[in-house]
């Protein structure tokens, strides 16, 4: 479990807070969606989590353990983070050399690691595209390999930071099957760090930031109902509920078939 507790955090740079007083809880397993506009804290708080940054005050603790300098080294291997931009990640000259890095350092064996690069490199469908240099690769396809770098990790936490804003709606789509893929088994705790309703959409939990502190947390359709939280935020509904409330008869949805069954009837 994930607890943070009067939670501060302030850039040297700037006047006011960029978190002020943060207090929230996340279930081990859960699938949490952290919502808000861009400087709403959001990203920051993604960074504190695997200890980039450190608070002002307050306290973060997985699993009971505090982050802090002494225990930094058991906290980094809970917890996996995606980035925004995929090219800060890579560190390979190959996509099978970039899936294997972590695992050469988890000094696996050379015959266990081909294996596990094999299987992750399938479910994350990059497996034709091991000899490739990953900066001949698409974006979408870029944070594919990244997702498959993180897991081979195996942290119990993984953070998605944005990871699908500069994709392509075919990648984008695709990245979305794999986190969903990755739900699916309950496994993992995971956080995805959006502004993207779309997104967030499939999360068991979402938690609203605005101006560095938590305005609303509830289940996503609980959310979307919120006109106020949702104009406070600056959340872009999903495409399928913004076109369910236009239309007459019918009440608003965020689900593509149950969408189509209302109106077939």
């Amino acid at each position: 479990m994930i607890k943070v507790t009067d939670l501060v955090f302030k850039y040297p740079t700037s006047k006011k807070n960029a978190l002020n007083g943060l207090n929230l809880e996340i279930k081990k397993g859960q699938y949490v969606a952290i919502l808000g506009h861009n400087g709403s804290g959001k990203s920051t708080f993604s960074k504190l989590l695997v200890a980039l940054y450190k608070p002002l005050s307050g306290k973060i603790e997985i699993d009971g353990i505090t982050i802090s300098s002494e225990t930094l080294r058991k906290i980094r291997k809970k917890i996996g983070i995606i980035f925004q931009n995929p090219d800060n990640q890579f560190i390979g000259a190959t996509v099978e050399d970039d899936i294997a890095f972590g695992l050469e350092n988890a000094q696996i064996n050379p015959k266990e690691m081909r294996s596990i690069i094999e299987m992750l490199s399938e479910k994350v469908g990059m497996d034709k595209y091991l000899n490739r240099e990953p900066q001949l690769l698409s974006g979408g396809q870029k944070q594919r390999v990244a997702i498959a770098s993180v897991l081979a990790l195996n942290p119990e936490i993984i953070i998605f930071d944005e990871v699908t804003s500069m994709l392509d709606p075919k990648g984008k789509r695709k990245v979305l099957e794999i986190i969903r893929d990755i739900q699916k088994q309950r496994e993992k705790t995971l956080i995805s760090i959006t502004h993207d309703m779309d997104e967030a959409i499939m999360a068991d939990l979402c938690i609203v930031f605005a101006n560095g502190e938590v305005i609303a947390s509830g289940e996503p359709k609980e959310i979307l109902k919120n006109k106020e939280i949702i104009e406070i935020a600056k959340i872009d509904s999903p495409f399928i509920y913004r076109l369910s409330e236009k239309i007459y008869g019918i009440e608003p949805t965020y689900d593509e078939k149950e969408l189509l069954e209302k109106l077939c009837k």
